[in-house]
């Protein structure tokens, strides 16, 4: 068995124990494999071991790699920061998209995903511990924003995705996903049928499904640890 289809075997146990601890069934959350900065070959490596669902984050590192992996049945998934001059590329080009945070954005994108496509699924990035430096709509502009896109065409609005801030303090950790949770049974409440909580990664993908993940996002687990020199000039 070779380095990433061990790997991808050890999270997928991680995952299934932590949905048992949760009390939720044994696939309660699906694997988002990272493939940002890693080659095709990798991706190669891991649709070989079973893996489908595929994530990326820079638009130019992308699109090549989904060109020459069009010869597999993978489910690419854009989680990066949306810019207005990208989002050609991800209507054309993803299946999801979990960064969703302007309803300008998601305009463009109505607009530009090509009619012989299924609508485009998409998540908004929530902000929920408030840093500068991370994307995403405050708590209390996700659920007016959810409302807006919801009545978009080519697009169908799925659920939310949070990155919150490291914290080695698990109580805060796992009260920062309930946050979101809370988020999407509002959301539920207020008549949006949404099924998708995308958030956990490498180091707390338990905290998130104890909280109730339905995606979790997980790279350098799975890839190893990344090289970012190759794509500091990609910002989406």
């Amino acid at each position: 068995m070779g380095a990433i289809a061990a790997a991808l075997q050890a999270c997928r146990a991680r995952i299934e124990v932590a949905c048992a601890a949760s009390g939720r069934g044994p696939d309660c959350a699906r694997l988002l494999a990272v493939s940002k900065t890693f080659p095709a070959e990798a991706v190669r490596q891991a649709h070989a071991a079973g893996q489908r669902l595929f994530g990326e984050s820079y638009a130019q590192e992308a699109l090549p790699k989904i060109e020459s992996l069009a010869d597999l049945p993978l489910e690419w998934h854009f989680i990066g920061p949306l810019q207005s001059n990208k989002t050609r590329v991800i209507a054309e080009h993803f299946h999801w998209l979990h960064s969703l945070d302007r309803e300008s954005l998601a305009r463009r994108l109505s607009r530009q995903r090509p009619a012989h496509l299924p609508p485009l699924n998409v998540c908004i990035q929530v902000n929920v511990s408030g840093e500068a430096s991370k994307h995403g709509v405050p708590p209390s502009e996700a659920l007016p924003l959810a409302q807006a896109l919801a009545a978009l065409p080519n697009l169908r609005l799925r659920g939310l995705m949070a990155i919150p801030e490291p914290t080695p303090d698990l109580a805060r950790l796992r009260g920062r996903f309930r946050e979101v949770a809370i988020l999407l049974e509002q959301a539920r409440r207020l008549g949006l049928s949404l099924d998708t909580l995308s958030m956990g990664m490498s180091a707390d993908l338990e905290a998130a499904i104890m909280e109730g993940a339905t995606m979790v996002r997980v790279g350098s687990a799975i890839f190893g640890a990344r090289d970012y020199n190759t794509n500091q000039e990609q910002s989406s």
